[in-house]
């Protein structure tokens, strides 16, 4: 009998003509047959036999053509698929949907595998390690005292942010991640027969709920809903994966100290977010959305606090009979409110039901219905977080300094970590708005205070010097007694939410306001001034209460960053707030809207030649530089290892202290599961350690590797301008040929997919653009202008040679890190890439003659890239270097493509103005699909 199971994503089986798969392999194909054993039961008995028999026939074709290429095979699936009914296609995307979701859960759950064997093995840490960060600095001589002063000082903070390229609803996930721990129980136990059977009809249960359950949302989603969808990876992995981390690098720092003892870790690895605070095009985020956001934040840190609490007290039994306490300790007992008499012999309980007081006291003092368990008598709140780790230091102290030492490294330790981390505020909330509004508001407020003032008309000097005039003095200029436009009334009122949030959860709670598209120092200043309004500045003790960075996006912008950088740290004003930061200062790069704005090659370049400006700048000044990276999921957006993105960072720009975005579906890969999302954490905090104290002034790249790099990259942006903006048609090619107007359709996301309601692609966000191209499997803006580059570059520099242009190139790529990185995501986009597929959703392009133009010069440019990249690496294909990563793309296409062939069928209905729902639902089904397969598709 034909079994799904047999063959769906297998890396190897004799049943498909393909070679054995290695040895440390096979479990992972094991788990795939499985989850497709359970998946294939499952179609067959909700949907019957023939859409089962249906489906296998769809994936039988698409493996013999994946494998033979044979195009009878390809003629052969066409047909299947052209001559299914609605209800069977909508049930074809929904299975090879899922084979997709499975088979990521199975790949995940393999990586976990093989990283426990090789520590089982004992094997060295490999890199993206803590452990191997360790050992390169012992191995350099980095003793124990230059690694604590790196933890005092060093900053990774990965920022969550609600970009719309999830497609998954959240009910959809957490039945996943029931999945992956019950692939995860049957790996680590030997299990009883009755044992095995019960975990299998479990995931049975958690595939037909799957099965059964939408995939797609039916109402569109409110910024609160991705909040709540954000906070709940905390209960997820970061509540408890990060006290892990913290637990574990505190063991092994221990280690290299003289006397072996344990000493605390700074919480210098924290969460951001811009989730519920980012309205840069987004109205739906109020001054209330900001409000509640917090509060849903706080409630949840709160929430994880008293639970912890509360399974402490009920741990530490110990009695004062048996053992010495500290008067610390027996004074925190004596103020708990707690006057049970079961309890007055037991001082470590009655400190906790104290702390589960006060904390319960806390959550009410906040606005927090949500307290389970009442607490055993009244207690003060805590005034902020710090209040209470002291008081659990206190149990800690007392535990260790009376032969107790093991029971303070359990449950205890990892709550303080927690609180050390997160305190009440859960993640940092930063607050972005576009310069173009903050410019409004302020001259909005420069008017009414002062009419004929005309802020919009001066020129920059003009604005600077009037800022700065304004900056001196502690008057406001916004009145009660005047009716503002609802713009501006709406910015007071989020800047008065964020100076509440300070007074409420702590100044942690929100930290920073990021400027979009700054383009100036006057833009750093309005937003100053607008702080100096809710005592968030106060000039006169030249304090500022939060970083003001600006966000570089464009490439033009990226090119006078230093500029503007060295102009705005040369006002002595803004200095003396700066020293009230402690002399740092933050600065946002975008690799989304840099990419579209000039391509792959040019926005890679220009953030690289960014960072080396800005380098120098900032130590002219004698400021701390501290780097936010923007970036996305994919290539497109500046994706790709965290790992080696980090470590080819220019020299002197990773200076202990490092912020990157993780947005859309990244963030669910990353971290839905736990130990996946720690080893995640973990790289962050490895790579940023090694690029600090092992690389902190690396050779700058040899001259001509730069002024090559320059030429490529003037080539690139020619060619991607010359097709992207200066092709007449292009526009309309594109909204025909990818299914942007059908993304707009899906309820992914609270804002818009363009800033306007035009078909500029100057307008349409960076996110929906490299979405769209994933979709119809081109990947353009992962890879378009190289070949042009390259091909430009040999032209000029002829010969083959040592002294040739290829030889150089080959130089460059063996040597430099950040041409090594270039190449390496533009080798793992180009695999995902199918010229084939494109050419069928060029098809839908209703004009012939620009149909045919612009595929032409994509496919042509597709080809001359592959060639260049494959000419200087060596490699004889795609990936050859990493041939996980081939292998797990190459088994995703026979399941990917049919996705794609009825998408393009479905749009094509669709624009014909077929009325059918199915048509519009089938098309927002393969969306999700393909982006399953995908992964790092938006």
């Amino acid at each position: 009998m034909r079994e799904i199971n047999q063959t769906i994503g297998q890396t190897g089986s004799p049943a498909d003509g393909q070679v054995e798969v290695p040895e440390k392999d096979i479990p992972l194909r094991d788990d795939i047959r499985l989850l497709g054993r359970i998946l294939g039961d499952t179609i067959r008995s909700q949907e019957g036999d023939a859409v089962f028999d249906l489906v296998e026939g769809v994936r039988q074709t698409s493996i013999r053509f994946h494998r033979d290429q044979d195009q009878a095979a390809r003629r052969e699936l066409e047909d299947l698929l052209n001559g299914m009914t609605p209800r069977q296609t909508t049930r074809i995307i929904r299975a090879f949907s899922y084979f997709s979701h499975l088979s990521n859960i199975a790949e995940d759950q393999h990586h976990i595998r093989r990283t426990r064997a090789h520590d089982l093995a004992g094997s060295a840490p490999r890199p993206g390690t803590i452990g191997h960060a360790l050992g390169r600095a012992q191995e350099t001589g980095i003793g124990i005292e230059r690694l604590e002063a790196f933890f005092r000082e060093a900053l990774v903070c990965p920022v969550l942010t609600a970009h719309p390229t999830e497609v998954r609803r959240k009910s959809s996930l957490n039945r996943e991640m029931d999945l992956a721990q019950l692939l995860a129980e049957r790996e680590r136990g030997r299990m009883t027969p009755e044992e095995t059977e019960a975990c299998d009809e479990a995931m049975r249960r958690a595939v037909l709920t799957l099965w059964q359950t939408s995939l797609l949302r039916w109402t569109k989603r409110t910024v609160i809903d991705e909040v709540q969808n954000g906070v709940s990876f905390y209960d997820q992995t970061f509540l408890r994966e990060l006290p892990r981390f913290y637990a574990q690098l505190e063991d092994r720092l221990a280690t290299l100290r003289p006397d072996r003892r344990p000493a605390e870790v700074p919480p210098f690895l924290r969460m951001g977010s811009w989730i519920g605070g980012d309205r840069d095009g987004n109205p739906f985020v109020t001054a209330d959305v900001v409000a509640r956001t917090m509060r849903l934040q706080s409630t949840r840190a709160l929430a994880f606090y008293l639970d912890e609490a509360h399974a402490l007290g009920g741990e530490l039994s110990l009695n004062r009979r048996n053992v010495t306490v500290s008067d610390a300790l027996r004074d925190l007992a004596d103020r708990s409110p707690d006057r049970s008499p079961n309890r007055q012999d037991e001082p470590y309980r009655r400190a906790l039901t104290g702390i589960y007081a006060r904390l319960a006291a806390t959550a009410r003092a906040l606005g927090q219905a949500e307290v389970l368990r009442h607490a055993v008598g009244e207690a003060p709140p805590y005034a902020d977080a710090s209040e209470l780790k002291a008081e659990l230091d206190v149990i800690h102290d007392s535990l260790t300094g009376n032969g107790s030492e093991v029971l303070a490294r359990g449950r205890l330790r990892q709550l303080r970590y927690a609180v050390a981390v997160f305190g009440f505020h859960l993640a940092s909330l930063d607050l972005r708005q576009n310069s173009d509004v903050h410019e409004r508001t302020v001259g909005e407020l420069l008017e009414s205070a002062a009419p004929g003032t005309g802020y919009a008309g001066l020129d920059e000097e003009a604005r600077i010097a009037l800022l700065l005039e304004e900056l001196k003095t502690a008057r406001p200029l916004a009145s009660p007694f005047i009716d503002y436009s609802e713009e501006t009334a709406g910015e007071l009122a989020i800047l008065r939410m964020a100076a509440d949030a300070h007074r409420r959860y702590g100044a942690a709670s929100m930290p920073n306001c990021i400027i979009s598209k700054a383009d100036g120092v006057s833009d750093m200043l309005e937003v100053a001034l607008l702080l100096k309004e809710v005592g968030l500045l106060r000039p006169l003790g030249g304090a500022l209460g939060v970083n003001i960075i600006p966000l570089f996006e464009t490439i033009g912008d990226l090119r006078n960053s230093t500029r503007i950088m060295d102009r705005l740290l040369s006002l002595p004003a803004y200095r003396s707030l700066l020293e009230s930061r402690g002399l740092e200062q933050e600065v946002m790069l975008g690799y989304s809207d840099s990419n579209k704005d000039g391509g792959f090659v040019t926005s890679g370049w220009e953030l690289y030649k960014a960072e080396i400006g800005l380098v120098e700048v900032f130590r002219r000044h004698g400021v701390r530089l501290r780097l936010f990276h923007g970036r996305g999921g994919s290539v497109g957006r500046g994706g790709g290892p965290s790992y080696q993105a980090i470590l080819a960072q220019p020299g002197g720009a990773v200076q202990g202290q490092i912020r990157i975005t993780e947005q859309g579906e990244t963030i669910s890969g990353k971290y839905s599961n736990a130990e996946v999302g720690r080893r995640n954490l973990e790289t962050l905090a490895a790579a940023t350690l090694e690029a600090t104290l092992l690389h902190p002034d690396a050779a700058a790249p040899r001259e001509e590797y730069l002024a090559a790099m320059e030429e490529l990259s003037g080539h690139a942006f020619e060619a991607y301008r010359d097709l992207v903006y200066g092709t007449r048609g292009f526009e309309d090619y594109f909204w025909e040929s990818t299914v942007i107007t059908e993304i707009a359709s899906l309820n992914i996301g609270s804002r818009p997919s363009s800033r306007k309601k035009t078909r500029s692609i100057e307008d349409l966000r960076a996110i929906p653009w490299v979405f769209s191209w994933a979709q119809c499997r081109l990947m353009l803006p992962g890879w378009y202008g190289f070949g042009s580059a390259v091909r430009a570059w040999l032209a000029d520099h002829p010969g083959d040679g040592p002294d040739g242009g290829m030889a150089m190139l080959r130089s460059m790529h063996r040597d430099w890190p950040f041409f090594q990185t270039l190449l390496s995501n533009m080798d793992m986009v180009l695999a995902k890439s199918n010229i084939a597929i494109a050419s069928r959703y060029a098809e839908l392009v209703t004009d012939p003659d620009l149909r045919r133009t612009v595929f032409e010069r994509i496919r042509a440019e597709w080809q001359a890239s592959i060639d260049a990249l494959l000419a200087i690496t060596g490699q004889d294909g795609l990936l050859r270097g990493n041939p996980l990563l081939a292998r797990s793309i190459r088994n995703r296409f026979p399941y990917l493509d049919p996705l794609n062939h009825v998408q393009v069928e479905l749009l094509r209905r669709h624009r014909g103005r077929s009325e059918e729902e199915y048509v519009l639902r089938g098309i927002q089904l393969t969306i999700n699909g393909i982006a399953a397969g995908l992964r790092n598709s938006g």
